[in-house]
Parts: C-alpha cells; sequence; structure tokens
C-alpha cells in the first residue's frame, strides 16, 4: 500500500520550513547582538594592562640620578 504525498503536504512543508529558516536567522541575530554587547562590556570594565605590575621606585627629578661605580 503505498502512500503519495499531497499537494496540501508541500504547502504545510514549504511553509514551515520558510517559519524555521526565518526564525533561525532572527534568533541568530538576536543572540549575535547580545553576546557582542555582552563582551564589549566585559572588556571595558577589565582593561587589558601593558605595564607590568611591578613597582618601580620613584626618584626625585630636581637632583641627578646617582652614578654607581
Amino acid at each position: 500500500m503505498g502512500t503519495s504525498l499531497t499537494t496540501e503536504f508541500w504547502e504545510r512543508f514549504s511553509v514551515l520550513l520558510v517559519l524555521a529558516l526565518a526564525m533561525t536567522a532572527i534568533l541568530t541575530a538576536v543572540f549575535t547582538a547580545l553576546f557582542d554587547a555582552f563582551t564589549a562590556r566585559l572588556r571595558g570594565r577589565r582593561p587589558h594592562r601593558t605595564t607590568s605590575r611591578i613597582p618601580r621606585p620613584r626618584v626625585p627629578h630636581d637632583r641627578p640620578t646617582p652614578v654607581h661605580h
């Protein structure tokens, strides 16, 4: 007993396929925008350090730098 796919099936299938593709595109755009905003906010809170964390001794500017021999 064979069954054939009717035109009603193909109409519903095509409508559901287009809806699934549209929802996928919309959700991808929304989550990408949210993720980009979240990572930008995180990077703004913790700036990348370019200097070392070792404190350097302060040298007064009114005296010349001592020279050791």
